[in-house]
């Protein structure tokens, strides 16, 4: 292994067992295993039969947990289903250990080719704004609508902020990382997440805090947690250095789905000053800016955001003409 690998970890079927991740009052979760890989996927049963669906990817350190408010808001509007992307919540690591943007992406379409429902509301958050990114511009016939909350695309100038989540793509940081913060608590890794997080940690709510920590505790006894952040992390990275029709700005430019983009002003991961570019970028839009939320803005203000999603669905009711290439060859 060259000094430049991140050490593997023991495949799927071998891994220890620990707690689930944690389930909301009327949600339910499954595991899908697919070609290569296996998902766990939350549900929360809709209002009523024949709601058109919806699927929520979560970003970088998260799980579909992180959708479990929104879902509940828009459980009238969608039948709206989240994934755990490989290596993250319940899905185990991927069997390739590829946690690429483009890795990502191919998950997410082999879960929507597998379900075979038509074209569904795609909604993602940072990593997982990339990610959806890259399932819309390659595959149209799967995206009804793109809503995309503070989107993982690449800047100029990156946030000073941020450069610690970048760091962990470095070889050995992960390792040094881990030493250093040894005796840090769940719960202090929790509140240092929540304040990189939130526009506003003092909105958690207690459970919602206790539930946060209760997760943290059960993602450090896994042995791949950190090597899926770090190769998660590693994969932005070189997702922002493609160039050509890989790019994720090109690709953002391909989308034909209406796009709603949602970025908040006190995002310490995502430059709000991005918004403005994003918005030229995909060619059918309309963005919402959250003055006061961070990078979570579906947790901080799910009721919002619920909001701008009825108002985007209302707005492009009807029948969508399937065009555009369904190319499902990715790069990177």
């Amino acid at each position: 292994m060259s000094s430049t690998e991140l050490p593997s970890v023991p495949p799927a079927n071998v891994l220890p067992r620990v707690a689930p991740v944690g389930v909301e009052e009327g949600e339910r979760l499954r595991s899908v295993r697919l070609p290569g890989i296996t998902l766990a996927v939350r549900s929360r049963p809709p209002a009523r039969e024949g709601l058109p669906r919806a699927l929520y990817v979560h970003g970088l350190g998260g799980s579909s947990q992180n959708w479990s408010a929104l879902m509940a808001q828009l459980a009238d509007t969608v039948d709206g289903e989240a994934v755990d992307l490989p290596g993250f919540g319940d899905s185990p690591p991927p069997d390739d250990g590829n946690y690429s943007v483009t890795a990502h992406a191919r998950a997410v379409i082999r879960y929507l080719d597998a379900c075979g429902q038509g074209p569904v509301h795609l909604v993602g958050n940072s990593l997982g704004g990339a990610v959806s990114t890259r399932v819309a511009a390659l595959r149209p016939d799967l995206v009804r609508t793109l809503t995309l909350v503070s989107p993982a695309l690449p800047e100029l100038r990156v946030q000073r902020t941020a450069v610690p989540t970048a760091l962990l793509a470095l070889p050995g940081v992960v390792t040094l990382f881990t030493r250093l913060t040894r005796e840090w608590t769940a719960e202090q890794r929790v509140r240092g997440m929540m304040a990189l997080c939130y526009g506003d940690p003092s909105r958690v709510t207690p459970e919602g805090f206790r539930n946060a920590v209760q997760e943290m505790e059960r993602r450090l006894q896994l042995p791949y947690f950190w090597d899926a952040m770090a190769r998660s992390a590693r994969g932005i990275v070189d997702a922002y250095t493609l160039g050509g029709q890989h790019g994720l700005w090109r690709q953002a430019e391909r989308v034909l789905a209406p796009t709603l983009l949602i970025y908040g002003g006190r995002d310490r991961l995502v430059g709000f000053r991005m918004a403005q570019r994003a918005a030229r970028a995909f060619r059918d839009s309309r963005l919402l800016t959250l003055p006061d939320a961070g990078h979570v803005a579906m947790m901080e203000y799910p009721e919002t955001v619920a909001t701008a999603f009825r108002e985007l669905l209302a707005e492009t009711a009807g029948p969508r003409a399937e065009d555009g290439d369904t190319d499902e060859s990715m790069g990177g």
